[in-house]
């Protein structure tokens, strides 16, 4: 059983539980290809579990008529080792927190190219198409950001700002050239439609492309007029969204259940860019896509699908309930102590007392008052559903090490805007904050690459890694710490924290914290079960 001959009829899909594609595929192929309405960047596992399995789900139905067209910049090695040889093919796993598991082809994406080199005409020609209705992302929250640790621009996004090309090298710089395109083609409509885990997602994406227009602008590059379009809503929008499906690296107890059935594509794929991948992705069965309804080209219909379209203050409740309370601080803060703790599996933490009573008590004591009930999404209900049935999944292979990366950048809004709306309530007192300062001190001990049973560990990737490293450089295990000096450069630092930890009266708690954690192996244990318990 190999994807490609998926409908060969001699072979033993079916009788084995995997759904295929209802519908002709060339068929699609064609007609997105002469009428292209949908582009994806960013091919990963998220992309092929959730967008491409909803276009799918309306293939099916007889709902739509055409695929998903994607795109890859970061890590092109996903599209010429997990794309191609399967004729763009993939299989998804869903693994049920019952321990039952649904198999299924996926064929929506008919096209993909690397966004460079021979591939870049025929983006172009896509995006001067007018039956382009949608450029959806999935690139991370760092694939937003045009500046690096020191403030500067991104080599690559200098280089496009300085001397604008045919073919910029930054995506930013891809992106907003592509626009541009667009532009002299008509000033044809599009939404810009970002599905990336991080808070106004879409400002992020707007953000990032008005600054390398303007400066375009000021070098003469682009007409102003092109700056006008940009801001146009009714031309080019960037709605939010909030985003929600666990998508772990492929799992080697998946790989073997499917070789197993006799299905031979189940090769797990590590790029030089370490992208786990495969032809086949596992994820959870839990999935939430609201997205703000402002497509001034139209869009694929779908609400049939499962997606909630509603109004941005909507979108931002439900961005925020999810985000700063009821799953990304849970997540982040289990990453955290799960590597400090020696802990392989998310759902393997979720069976240790201190840590079940520490997410419990961060999301329903410490986040719950200050979430604002978006009304298309009951918050009580969200939480529950994480903390009793998500996260604690046994069959879902996702470890605290993957969920550990780029913490710098989650934890300004993971846990930042609490704080923030701590302060601005008078009714909420923040000394009340017990988990949130003991997630911050645990990170600092995370930085240090030192286990609490004090063998050394290699931290995730994270941007501002080494510059926390070299705050926190000489301390170890029984330093004393000076405090209100030691930490300041860090504590301070609210492109972390989302605040000014000693402005508002936290820093003191972290340090101390963080002191009994360095005292000795075993003291990160100690410190979590006396604070949570």
């Amino acid at each position: 059983m190999k994807l490609l001959n998926y409908q060969d009829p001699s072979a033993s899909w079916k009788e084995k539980g995997y759904t295929l594609p209802q519908y002709r595929r060339e068929e699609v192929a064609a007609a997105t290809k002469k009428s292209p309405s949908w582009v994806h960047f960013g091919a990963g596992n998220i992309f092929r579990a959730f967008p491409a399995a909803l276009s799918q789900r309306l293939l099916n139905t007889g709902e739509y008529d055409r695929g998903i067209v994607v795109c890859e910049s970061f890590d092109t090695e996903i599209i010429e080792k997990a794309y191609r040889p399967y004729d763009n093919l993939s299989l998804l796993v869903t693994l049920k927190a019952d321990g039952s598991i649904d198999k299924e082809v996926i064929g929506s994406v008919t096209a993909s190219y690397l966004a460079e080199g021979e591939d870049w005409a025929e983006i172009k020609s896509i995006f001067a198409s007018p039956s382009l209705q949608m450029v959806s992302f999935t690139i991370t929250e760092k694939g937003y950001s045009l500046r690096g640790a020191s403030g500067s621009y991104i080599p690559d996004v200098q280089q496009d700002i300085d001397s604008p090309s045919a073919q910029p090298k930054s995506l930013m710089g891809k992106l907003t050239a592509l626009l541009l395109h667009r532009y002299a083609c008509g000033s044809l409509p599009i939404a810009m439609t970002s599905m990336d885990n991080c808070s106004h997602n879409g400002d992020k994406l707007k953000s990032a492309i008005l600054e390398i227009a303007g400066k375009w602008l000021e070098k003469g590059h682009v007409p102003q007029a092109f700056i006008d379009y940009l801001n146009d809503p009714q031309k080019v929008s960037f709605p939010w969204s909030m985003i929600d499906k666990i998508t772990p690296r492929p799992d080697e107890k998946v790989q073997e259940m499917l070789k197993s059935d006799g299905f031979e594509d189940a090769g797990v794929i590590i790029t030089q860019k370490k992208t786990y991948t495969a032809p086949f992705v596992n994820a959870e069965q839990a999935q939430y896509l609201v997205i703000e309804d402002h497509f001034p080209a139209g869009r694929p219909p779908l609400e049939k699908a499962g997606v909630l379209f509603a109004s941005r203050e909507t979108v931002d409740q439900v961005e925020r309930m999810k985000v700063c309370t009821c799953l990304n601080p849970l997540h982040t803060s289990l990453a955290v102590f799960g590597c400090l703790l020696g802990f392989e599996t998310i759902c393997q933490e979720m069976g240790d007392p201190d840590l079940l009573a520490m997410v419990k008590r961060l999301g329903y004591v410490e986040g719950m008052p200050v979430v604002v009930d978006p009304g298309i999404i009951k918050p009580k209900d969200f939480i529950d559903e994480v903390v009793n049935i998500r996260l604690p999944n046994p069959f879902m292979p996702d470890t605290p090490q993957r969920i550990a990366t780029d913490t710098s950048q989650k934890l300004p809004i993971r846990f930042g805007q609490t704080i923030q709306a701590y302060l601005k309530r008078p009714d909420l007192k923040l000394e009340d904050l017990k988990v949130i300062p003991l997630v911050f001190a645990g990170w600092c001990r995370y930085v240090m690459g030192i286990g609490d049973s004090g063998a050394a560990f290699d931290p995730s990737p994270d941007p501002l890694l080494d510059s926390v490293q070299q705050t926190l450089k000489g301390i170890s295990l029984g330093s004393t710490i000076v405090p209100g000096e030691t930490l300041k450069p860090l504590l301070s630092n609210q492109g972390i924290f989302g605040v000014d930890l000693y402005a508002v009266g936290m820093a003191e708690t972290v340090e101390k914290l963080f002191q009994e954690m360095i005292e000795a192996p075993g003291a990160v244990r100690k410190v979590l079960h006396r604070v949570v318990q």
